[in-house]
């Protein structure tokens, strides 16, 4: 199972398609939480993603959320839903929600959980997900 990334600053704006100064103004603003790491800011996975759900829910006024998207969305899992045999993965990527219905077996083999980095990969109706190499 993946470890519970704690990403950089830098790497958190890239997951929600924002500068690093909105992510640190988000953090200034207690909107998002933050730890101190070897003297740099970073925010923990499962944190980011509970606040990427609630940000595409209620964007910022002025927001774009129309955009062309290119076939690999690197983005973070926000919620994972399984039974017995399926699994639902949703993903944040910028401002674009993506959902992904796989088996349960490979949602498991890949440590799919809320806070995990994964890239969503769209061929025609088929998206794929995997985690990207660190």
């Amino acid at each position: 199972m993946a470890s519970m990334p704690i990403l950089r600053i830098s790497e958190a704006a890239a997951l929600l398609g924002v500068s690093d100064d909105t992510v640190r103004r988000w953090i200034d603003q207690k909107r998002l939480p933050a730890t101190e790491q070897g003297g740099r800011m970073a925010v923990d996975g499962r944190e980011l993603a509970a606040f990427a759900q609630r940000l595409a829910e209620s964007p910022e006024p002025g927001t774009t959320t129309a955009a062309s998207a290119r076939n690999r969305m690197r983005g973070i899992v926000t919620r994972v839903v399984k039974d017995g045999v399926m699994a639902q993965v949703e993903l944040q990527t910028g401002p674009f929600r993506v959902v992904s219905l796989m088996s349960r077996e490979a949602a498991d083999e890949l440590g799919l959980e809320p806070g995990v980095v994964a890239v969503a990969s769209i061929k025609s109706t088929h998206v794929v997900v995997e985690i990207p190499e660190a």
